[in-house]
């Protein structure tokens, strides 16, 4: 039978003949890296890349990407990175989701005010914009 390790009061042990009550401690050393930094502003961002945790978190919303599929797309970003952006996401959905429509209407805004564009005019004129 393999043996499986248990956490016991946040300590790993190594269960020894099966029996719970005979363990040793195994000496795992433990590392925590967030791979999420903010900036003076308050930006998220994928420590050691010029990547916004937003960015990642509108790849999984618009196309429904998973992480591996992020990673496809943006090799230069590592599994670890991708899933600790999506976990942030997760963690601050309710104001990311408000910045991410403030995002949207100020785009809204902005093309209304710049109106069409002459490719877009001649592409109306030719019946091929409705």
């Amino acid at each position: 039978m393999a043996q499986v390790l248990e956490p016991l009061h946040g300590t790993w042990f190594l269960p020894l003949n099966g029996q719970r009550g005979c363990a040793r401690l195994l000496n795992m050393p433990v590392a925590a890296h967030t791979h999420v930094r903010l900036d003076d502003r308050g930006v998220a961002w994928i420590d050691d890349t010029r990547t916004k945790v937003i960015e990642v978190a509108l790849d999984q919303i618009a196309h429904g990407w998973s992480a591996e599929e992020i990673h496809f797309q943006h090799p230069h970003l590592s599994l670890g990175q991708i899933h600790a952006a999506l976990g942030y996401y997760h963690d601050h959905k309710a104001e990311l989701d408000v910045e991410i429509q403030s995002s949207l209407a100020r785009v809204d805004e902005l093309r209304a005010k710049a109106g069409d564009s002459p490719i877009r005019k001649r592409l109306r004129a030719l019946g091929k914009l409705p």
